[in-house]
């Protein structure tokens, strides 16, 4: 990113994600990639951001989260399609992406990306709200309390979420992208620290940030068990809403 850029926005805003072999910067209006490619050598890609929610209605509150998830799906399924294509030789298109190819050919990368997202949240929401709340339902004639079923429901959740990034880890497609979290934390912390971006700069910090999405989210986890509390145990569609909310 330019420094015109940086030094208009602050420290903070500067976001992050681990990629296939490198790790993206993003911005209030740009993103920089930075992707190791097979032979070494580092390809580094700056472009603008064009978020795809720009009405004002998006961006009210209580709505705003949604959309501004959604808009980052988006851009981290890009960007990691992006770093995926210096390694093409070592992956293989699945059934889903052969399709959208063929009926979708020249926006078929498009196709792709809206796919997967739409995915992704259809399975967050399956396995992690519809799940928990079905598994803890089964118990509802042996735990009579709300309270303790809000609580029972709220550990399996963790327990799914904990379980599913354990066991993705293993995949060695995803392996790839995790090696790059801790840089890319490294690479934030040397960033809002005011230091240059550079390899003996960025390779003292830790690999931990406070600001970490997965952290985030298990705390997300954490707190709605609280919050969900307070709202009983109501019929599974309205407990739907509630969670989704």
């Amino acid at each position: 990113m330019s420094d015109i850029v940086l030094k208009e926005v602050k420290k903070t805003s500067i976001g992050g994600q681990a990629l296939i072999e490198g790790i993206m910067m993003k911005g209030p209006s740009k993103t920089a990639t930075a992707v190791r490619k097979p032979d070494g050598e580092i390809e580094i890609k700056e472009s603008n951001i064009n978020p795809i929610f720009k009405h004002k209605f998006f961006k009210l509150p209580l709505i705003r989260g949604s959309f501004v998830l959604i808009d980052a799906l988006v851009s981290g399924v890009k960007e990691l399609m992006y770093s995926a294509e210096f390694y093409g030789e070592d992956y293989e298109e699945d059934a889903i992406d052969k399709f959208l190819k063929k009926v979708f050919k020249d926006k078929a990368d498009t196709a792709i990306i809206y796919t997967s997202v739409i995915l992704a949240l259809v399975f967050s929401v399956v396995i992690f709200i519809l799940g928990p709340t079905f598994l803890t339902n089964l118990l509802k004639n042996l735990i009579k309390s709300s309270l303790l079923l809000n609580l029972v429901e709220g550990i399996v959740r963790v327990l799914m979420f904990v379980g599913y990034v354990y066991m993705v880890s293993k995949l060695e497609d995803i392996k790839r992208v995790f090696m790059y979290h801790g840089a890319e934390h490294k690479t934030i912390y040397c960033y809002e620290h005011g230091e240059e971006l550079t390899v003996e700069n960025v390779r003292k910090y830790s690999t931990l940030h406070p600001r970490c999405g997965t952290s985030f989210l298990i705390n997300v986890l954490l707190i709605s068990i609280i919050v969900f509390s307070f709202f009983g145990w109501p019929n599974p569609f309205l407990r739907l809403v509630i969670r989704l909310a």
